[in-house]
């Protein structure tokens, strides 16, 4: 399906109203940033839906953003998935943001979304006080050594991550010493 920005909004319209959905998946549907200021609007007054597969869509910066600002008052969703979109440092600081405030996402997954070590240090900042959060995705980004610094200054304070998967970044192996030897969690 290719239901785009138009198709967003009437899910969103349905989302606002529906008690039974715990899983959306919108996976690879033309979604750009109008379409993701309809979920967003949902998502801030839906109280049933745990998990948002929004992966492979047209989500930026202004995306990210409306998706951002929903997860700094959503309460319920666990698992947001939104790989394979251009989200770049700056929605990284818009997720970013959005983490130090949420208390119910366990799960983000953000491959392949060309965040390099300016957004690192975004969700570096938010995983110093976010205490929910257990597994984060960041594979296939452009996270370099200066990101993984970041990210290691962040685990160092985090006791709740379980799993970091920075894979296929541009780190070296020095980097990824350094960063496995700050964490107290699984790195892959």
């Amino acid at each position: 399906n290719k239901i785009g920005d138009e198709g967003a909004q009437h899910i969103g319209e349905a989302l606002k109203i529906n008690t039974v959905l715990t899983t959306l998946n919108l996976w690879c549907n033309n979604i750009g940033n109008e379409g993701t200021q309809h979920i967003g609007e949902a998502l801030k007054i839906n109280k049933t839906l745990t998990t948002l597969n929004l992966a492979n869509n047209r989500i930026g910066e202004t995306g990210t953003q409306n998706i951002g600002e929903a997860l700094k008052v959503n309460k319920v969703l666990t698992t947001l998935i939104l790989k394979y979109n251009k989200i770049g440092d700056e929605g990284a600081q818009h997720i970013g943001e959005a983490l130090k405030i949420n208390k119910a996402l366990t799960t983000l997954k953000l491959f392949d979304n060309k965040i390099g070590a300016e957004g690192a240090q975004h969700i570096g900042e938010a995983l110093k006080s976010n205490m929910v959060l257990t597994t984060l995705i960041l594979e296939d980004n452009k996270i370099d050594a200066e990101g993984a610094q970041h990210m290691g200054e962040a685990m160092k304070l985090n006791t709740v991550l379980t799993y970091l998967n920075i894979r296929d970044n541009k780190l070296d192996n020095a980097a990824e010493r350094a960063l496995k030897a700050a964490v107290r969690t699984e790195v892959d």
